[in-house]
């Protein structure tokens, strides 16, 4: 009876996650206006983007696939800021808690790159990179992408075919296309 009713959940768990499901944003679109967290659970503020900036979206904090995808941002910041991005943001569906600890983890001296919680999957969601991850990860989680802007509109997004690839994200390919 247990496995009836967790098979049903599951069922509606995933048509709840596909009817949430947007269009992905393409370039020329606007970063939708959003609140998001990232030094405490009860302190969202909102997203305003100057400049030249990378969003990097990833499917959960602490996973394998996303403590070898970050680590070349944090070694190759200056980089960036030399190719002209203002702000680096990583962006994953958990808890302010997990998002603060994981950047300690990965940057134990400190990083400007900004982890950002969107706990509620709101913000991933307005940009259409949302998908079912409940098999693994428990719920919705963020696609793994990456998302270029000029200020608040989007210049390129690059998104990997499966959650666990770095490929078209990783910090190489995205200096290369800057």
């Amino acid at each position: 009876m247990s496995s009836v009713i967790a098979s049903a959940a599951q069922a509606a768990h995933s048509v709840a996650t596909s009817l949430l499901a947007k269009a992905q944003i393409q370039p020329g679109a606007t970063i939708p206006p959003s609140d998001l967290k990232e030094d405490a659970p009860d302190q969202a503020k909102p997203l305003v983007l100057t400049g030249k900036n990378v969003i990097i979206g990833v499917p959960g904090a602490f996973t394998t696939p996303c403590n070898g995808h970050i680590p070349p941002y944090i070694e190759r910041f200056e980089d960036f800021k030399a190719k002209g991005v203002n702000e680096i943001y990583v962006v994953a569906v958990n808890d302010a808690f997990v998002t603060k600890a994981w950047k300690e983890k990965l940057a134990p001296k400190g990083t400007p790159i900004h982890f950002i919680a969107d706990d509620k999957a709101a913000f991933v969601s307005s940009l259409g990179l949302l998908f079912d991850a409940s098999g693994l990860l428990g719920g919705p989680r963020s696609k793994r992408f990456t998302i270029v802007t000029d200020g608040d509109k989007v210049v390129s997004v690059a998104v990997e075919d499966a959650p666990p690839n770095v490929t078209v994200t990783g910090a190489e390919a995205v200096l290369a296309t800057l």
